[in-house]
């Protein structure tokens, strides 16, 4: 008490020099030494020295900032008196410093050359200290810090003692806390509590929390040290068994193990830094115990390390000619998918160090794509590996999981390869665009890198951990569509599309691969059964409506399978299927040629649609009624399709002179477009100039041409716009038997891609502008006399039934959102 009434006897000046000090929070009572460096800090030290010698030290909130501003630094402080200083060679500064009492910054005089501040002495409560609960506090104060002590907190013997005789709540409650190493938020809320008991409560559970720190790392400590001298208890006596094994010519299993493992790393022809990781790896798994938990995940990696096919590669089949046979011989048409492969070949043969490409084939079901890949690996001499992507959501399946995991392996890439035994197998990557995603990551964008020719030659799996040149692999994927596959996935990937089969190649396909394979695998011999042409063709257009070829084998299968029946049960006839007598082995017809197809109509209009499953062919119908101008538009029609409907209809107002049509139809007729297979949505612009025919002619009451197909985006000035899937829509034209089908004329450049066989069957007629659709479609154009659009006597009934069986059904597959 004594040294309190001392302090309180000093003159303490109202204005003193300000050191920002950093790291620490210094206490009444409490003597240490400061480092000062900084020039600012430097100068209040010496202003302190020329005057009495005292200075205020508050603590700045930041220890990183360099130069504090007043709202970086902490209000309250201590007043300190400079005991000693001595100047250091580096032009530093150290002092000896001793707090004399808490202060409170009550305004900043000045900022330089040093901080100057108006300091308010905090005066603390006076507290009586025989009161239990002070003397309570104190004694639990007390026997916390001894006991934390005894843990191995380092508080020299001297601050013991002073405390063992220490009395008063404050000055316990300072010493104790500037002594067991607090954080500096912590240590200066605790010189901003005013109230001396209060203050002891706090060091109290700071004691508190120290000391279940303390208990913890001592249980930590010696579980470790008990665990460490187990392992090296274990690793002595397997040593000394190892060591009494030689001396008795005995082999152990384990060395025997090791020894194999670590030459099958040398013969496994890893790369330099590959084989340094799994020697090094071999190390730590023959110095571990055999039973530890990481000793198999270890002896499983250097397992798939080895099997991996770092340098095992076969030899590509370079005859181009030979290759070529190969590719006709399994697959008949795809002449561009072949040309593409023999370049590859030739490229290759010529240069020996090559990227291998990355094909994307993309087409409807059923037309060949998977089977495609097979016949590509056997005409170069490759093996083949696929992997099916569908439903895939997880990027670990591309990427493969960290070794820390139970259970983790290697990503279906590096599996794969493991699986193919060589480094440029032919990689199908299959259904790329039925690819997921969700809270697990995005496949598709761990495959960048596998599709990236300048990235793969460093693929890092996860689990292998390890860089692997995937440059000699030749990746094929494949998708019915691209509209699902990210943007930066396509641009990676050479693109060939695969449109559907026309009937001819359908029939050669059938002849060459269909009813043989399908003769074997039903227990028959083409001796018992024979499909002649006319049959094989009648399958194909009134039992299947497909663009690809499963559904066709099916029906093939149908009638082999009944055969087999037959012979099963005793009879030893040979069949010859034909054309008449199918029905007896499939039924009745699925598909047949719509009654619309017979005769020219008002208002129905052949269009041409693209759907996922190839080319389709959808009718769009419009009639008339008294009304009051409204517009009605039936059949799940999207929005872009709606706004075509909108825009045929302003063109022919714009032009109801020209087409021979009242001006004001608009405003006693009500219009209805509809088309059929109402259940399927349908949307795009491309059945524009389909509407804009169809609504022509229900309002000029002149018949569409029924031989007439087309497809075309309709402007408002009448011009026809180009549209895609052309390919796949003349097939469908082909497939329904029409003769002349309306393109437009930016599209002439896509006839290319369409089989010369199909071209000599249609007359391909290229437009520009509506007149020209017209003058085609209507029987006749432009109208000779004027004819009030009516509605048509008895004939609003029909119109319902039109295209009732022609448009795509659910059971062909078509899903929602075809485009027209």
């Amino acid at each position: 008490m004594e040294t309190r009434q001392e302090t309180e006897e000093l003159n303490i000046p109202d204005i003193l020099p300000l050191l920002p000090v950093r790291d620490v929070v210094v206490y009444p009572y409490m003597i240490l030494p400061l480092f000062v460096g900084r020039e600012i800090s430097i100068n209040a030290v010496d202003y302190a020295l020329s005057k009495d010698r005292m200075i205020f030290l508050a603590t700045q909130k930041e220890v990183s900032d360099e130069d504090p501003n007043p709202e970086g630094i902490y209000e309250v402080g201590t007043v300190a008196m400079i005991m000693r200083m001595l100047k250091l060679p580096d032009g530093r500064v150290k002092i000896l410093v001793q707090g004399l009492t808490k202060a409170r910054v009550a305004e900043y005089l000045a900022e330089k050359p040093f901080y100057s501040v108006r300091i308010e002495r905090v005066v603390e409560p006076v507290v009586q200290e025989n009161t239990l609960e002070a003397e309570a506090l104190i004694r639990t104060v007390k026997e916390e810090l001894g006991k934390i002590v005894a843990l191995g907190k380092a508080v020299s013997p001297e601050v013991m003692v002073i405390v063992e005789n220490m009395q008063e709540p404050g000055s316990l409650a300072d010493l104790v806390a500037s002594n067991i190493g607090l954080k500096v938020e912590e240590a200066q809320g605790l010189l901003e509590v005013i109230d001396p008991l209060e203050r002891l409560k706090r060091v109290n559970d700071f004691l508190n929390k120290e000391s279940e720190l303390l208990n913890m790392q001592a249980r930590i400590q010696s579980a470790a040290k008990e665990e460490m001298g187990k392992s090296q208890r274990e690793y002595y006596l397997r040593e000394q068994l190892r060591a009494i094994q030689q001396e008795l010519g005995e082999t152990d299993a384990r060395s025997e193990e090791i020894a194999e493992l670590r030459k099958s790393v040398e013969n496994a022809k890893m790369p330099q830094n590959v084989e340094k990781e799994a020697l090094k790896q071999l190390g730590r798994l023959e110095q571990m115990h055999p039973d530890a938990a990481e000793a198999g995940m270890l002896r499983t990696y250097l397992d798939w390390l080895v099997e991996i096919p770092w340098g095992k590669a076969t030899k590509d089949a370079l005859e181009i000619n030979r290759a070529s046979e190969i590719l006709n011989e399994d697959h008949f048409y795809l002449d561009k998918i072949k040309e593409r492969i023999l370049e590859f070949l030739a490229v290759r043969k010529l240069k020996k160090k090559m990227k291998g490409p990355i094909l994307c084939f993309v087409g409807p079901p059923g037309v060949g794509k998977t089977s495609l890949g097979k016949s590509i690996a056997r005409a170069m001499g490759r093996k083949f590996v696929r992997i099916s992507l569908g439903g895939v959501r997880d990027e670990a399946e591309i990427r493969g999981h960290r070794r820390t995991y139970v259970g983790a392996l290697p990503g279906r890439i590096i599996q794969g390869l493991k699986q193919a035994g060589s480094n440029n197998p032919v990689f199908m990557l299959d259904e790329l665009d039925k690819l997921g995603s969700d809270f697990r990551g995005d496949p598709s964008s761990a495959l960048l890198e596998v599709l990236d020719p300048e990235q793969n030659n460093s693929f890092s799996d996860h689990y292998i951990n390890l860089p692997f040149s995937l440059a000699n692999v030749m990746f094929i994927a494949t998708a019915n569509q691209m509209d699902t596959i990210p943007g930066p996935l396509r641009d990676r990937m050479e693109v060939i599309s695969l449109a559907g089969y026309t009937e001819e190649e359908k029939l050669q396909i059938s002849k060459r691969y269909l009813v043989p394979r399908q003769v074997k695998e039903n227990g028959i011999t083409e001796d018992t059964v024979t499909f002649s042409e006319e049959a094989l063709r009648a399958i194909a257009a009134k039992y299947t409506r497909e663009a690809g070829l499963r559904n066709l084998e099916r029906e093939i299968g149908t009638v082999c399978r009944k055969v087999a029946r037959k012979i099963a049960e005793g009879s030893q006839d040979k069949f010859v299927i034909t054309a008449g007598n199918l029905a007896k082995y499939l039924g009745p017809p699925k598909f047949l040629r719509e009654e619309e197809m017979e005769k020219n109509e008002v208002g129905v209009v052949t269009g041409l649609a693209w759907t996922p499953v190839g080319g389709e062919v959808l009718f769009v119908e419009a009639t008339v009624m008294k009304g009051k101008g409204g517009l009605t538009l039936t059949g799940q029609l999207g929005d872009v399709m709606k706004e075509s409907v909108q825009a045929a209809l302003s063109y022919i107002r714009a032009r109801t002179a020209d087409l021979q049509i009242p001006e004001d139809f608009y405003s006693n007729l009500d219009i209805h477009v509809h088309v059929p297979a109402g259940a399927i949505p349908k949307d795009g612009p491309s059945a524009g100039i389909t509407m804009a025919t169809a609504l022509v002619s229900a309002l000029t009451r002149v018949p569409v041409r029924k031989d007439v197909a087309m497809t075309g985006e309709i402007t408002l000035r009448g011009k026809v716009l180009p549209i895609g899937g052309l390919k796949e829509k003349i097939l469908a034209a082909a497939r329904l038997g029409v003769t002349t089908v309306v393109i437009p004329v930016q599209n002439k450049k896509d006839l290319e891609d369409v089989p010369k066989t199909i071209l000599k069957k249609l007359k391909i007629v290229p437009a520009s502008t509506i007149d020209e659709v017209l003058a085609v479609a209507l029987e006749s154009y432009p109208p000779t006399a004027p004819k009030a659009a009516k509605p048509p006597k008895g004939e609003a009934g029909k119109v319902g039934k039109v295209g009732r069986n022609l448009v795509v059904s659910p059971r062909k597959g078509v899903t929602a959102g075809g485009k027209a």
